[in-house]
């Protein structure tokens, strides 16, 4: 069984149904549907709803930390206390894009920091040319009390991984891991522990090789598997029992919620 940690299902109109089954297809047998606007949750809460094994996160994307200034803690709380809502996220800072501005992304970064603190559910962080700034946040915010978080997409360097490993965040690799151009970015995978890595998809963006440049989706994920088994020297079915009991470990809240086998279809 494989678990697609971070994806976007709601950004999918007109065949989901389909490009859900391809994933069952193919061993994918949990996946996690990430929030980007909390303004939108109806709609992310309503895809985890219609499959049994969909869950949810609750969170504001850096990019639109400026429009949602307004949500309170308690708002995001109790969105957060839906049976299928298992993380909070995606949120954190992007100084490459920048669309939001940065106290924005750093006050929405705190805030959701704040969110998994008070209720144990794991924070899904995004990180886009900002590696100082995320380090320096989350062992400000970890010296306050702690909490669980993940590294999604991750795309950095060595350097926010030695400080981010030490406070036990997790570390998830997409589509990206494949690209016959990231050799630094498998060399950064190679020195995360094995208990603490996920992949994901970031469906539909990100598509791995040979599908690099079209729209991804679940299925594809067995592709930065097969990629991330050989930087670990370990065979893709061990692979897949570790990110999958990775996923579960960290995301607690999934147990019970999400079947822990791969569908009959696989």
């Amino acid at each position: 069984m494989l678990v697609d940690s971070h994806c976007h299902l709601d950004y999918f109109e007109t065949d989901l149904d389909a490009i859900v089954a391809r994933g069952l297809a193919t061993g994918v047998g949990a996946i996690l549907t990430v929030s980007t606007r909390i303004r939108n949750f109806d709609r992310i809460r309503a895809v985890a709803e219609r499959f049994p094994f969909v869950c949810c996160s609750v969170g504001t994307h850096p990019h639109y930390a400026h429009e949602e200034l307004d949500v309170t803690l308690g708002e995001m709380l109790e969105l957060a206390s839906h049976p299928k809502v298992v993380a909070f996220g995606e949120a954190g800072l992007d100084y490459f894009y920048e669309k939001s501005p940065i106290p924005d992304q750093k006050q929405g970064f705190r805030l959701h920091i704040a969110a998994a603190r008070e209720s144990g559910l794991p924070l899904i962080i995004h990180t886009r040319d900002a590696e100082a700034d995320t380090a320096q946040i989350l062992e400000e915010e970890m010296a306050k009390g702690p909490f669980k978080a993940l590294l999604h997409c991750y795309t950095g360097g060595q350097a926010l991984i030695a400080r981010a490993l030490p406070l036990g965040l997790y570390v998830s690799f997409s589509g990206v891991l494949t690209f016959k151009k990231s050799e630094p970015l498998r060399e950064v995978a190679a020195a995360v522990p094995l208990d603490r890595l996920l992949i994901e998809t970031d469906a539909p963006y990100l598509a791995p090789e040979p599908y690099r440049g079209k729209r991804n989706e679940p299925s594809y994920l067995r592709h930065t598997a097969r990629v991330l088994a050989g930087v670990k020297g370990v065979s893709e079915a061990e692979i897949a029992d570790v990110t999958t009991a990775n996923f579960f470990r960290l995301f607690d809240k999934a147990e019970g919620v999400l079947p822990r086998e791969a569908s009959p279809a696989a």
